[in-house]
């Protein structure tokens, strides 16, 4: 009897290293979580959504300029310093030269302006001249409402309201400060609109400051 006990011993503990070993060998479930799950969703968040900021509309650098009365022109005839002078558009929107006398510049470019001035030289007194014509000061923009000082400032070129509004003072404090009422008249008439500040102005405009009511 004590020999069986001592082989069942060895036996007993074979069988159990073998149960152990079967078991270690099994692999176990493994729960993988699905992409977006709700876990991910509580603690990570959703994936970030791009979010598209409205930049403002650029200054239109590249749009013709048109004359009008008030602008101070300087005409270069080359060789000819007779012509060659600064001349200001006047209230009838001519200028006048030796020579060819008024020519109207009211509405016109530079460049459409120099080639009429050319034009009416070659008419019987310079056989082929060259002229050129560039602005040498604006006419003013006109800045009233809630500002430090309301009144009239020589234009800049490029301009928005916002830095009329700094060249005439900044606002005041009563002033509205997200929106500004614009006046523009041209060939096509007198139009006014309501814009941010960073809107372009031109020449001759003129901006309104409101106030605001809180």
């Amino acid at each position: 009897m004590r020999v069986a006990r001592a082989f069942r011993l060895p036996i007993i503990a074979a069988m159990t290293a073998l149960a152990l070993s079967g078991c270690m060998r099994r692999t176990a479930p493994v729960a993988v979580s699905p992409q977006g799950s709700l876990d991910t969703i509580a603690y990570a968040g959703p994936a970030p959504v791009p979010v598209a900021y409205a930049a403002p509309a650029p200054v239109p650098y590249d749009v013709p300029y048109h004359l009008d009365a008030g602008d101070k022109l300087r005409v270069v005839v080359y060789g000819q310093e007779g012509l060659t002078n600064t001349y200001s558009i006047s209230a009838g929107g001519t200028i006048t030269m030796p020579l060819i006398g008024a020519v109207p510049a009211r509405g016109r470019t530079p460049q459409g302006l120099a080639a009429d001035i050319a034009a009416r030289l070659r008419n019987g007194f310079i056989r082929e001249p060259s002229v050129a014509v560039e602005v040498e000061s604006y006419r003013p923009f006109f800045i009233l409402g809630e500002v430090q000082a309301p009144g009239q400032y020589p234009y800049v070129p490029n301009m928005t309201a916002e830095s009329a509004v700094a060249i005439a003072g900044g606002f005041s404090p009563r002033a509205r400060k997200d929106r500004v009422t614009i006046t523009h008249t041209d060939a096509a008439g007198t139009s006014r609109s309501i814009a941010p500040p960073g809107t372009p102005i031109s020449p001759g405009d003129t901006v309104l400051v409101g106030e605001r009511w809180f």
